[in-house]
């Protein structure tokens, strides 16, 4: 298990009511997991539509329960922006 940040942004922020949180996970599946339960409802909707980036580098279509955090790493929560 690695503890690291992970980091809403926008739509995923505004849902989760808080800019960031802390992990404990394995990997990307185990952390978003965790944030499930912690927020019922809204978050994990827009969840659904998000994209993650890990330590900067995008996960892509990758699977999260494939996807390794590490200790001291961030996951960053992107959401469908508009505009570019």
């Amino acid at each position: 298990m690695a503890v690291g940040t992970i980091r809403y942004w926008a739509a995923a922020k505004a849902a989760a009511g808080i800019a960031e949180e802390p992990y404990t996970a394995g990997t990307l599946a185990e952390a978003l997991d965790a944030v499930r339960e912690r927020h019922p409802g809204e978050l994990t909707r827009v969840l659904q539509r998000c994209s993650f980036l890990i330590d900067g580098d995008p996960v892509g279509t990758r699977g999260h329960e494939t996807v390794r955090l590490a200790e001291g790493g961030t996951v960053e929560v992107l959401p469908p922006f508009a505009g570019g």
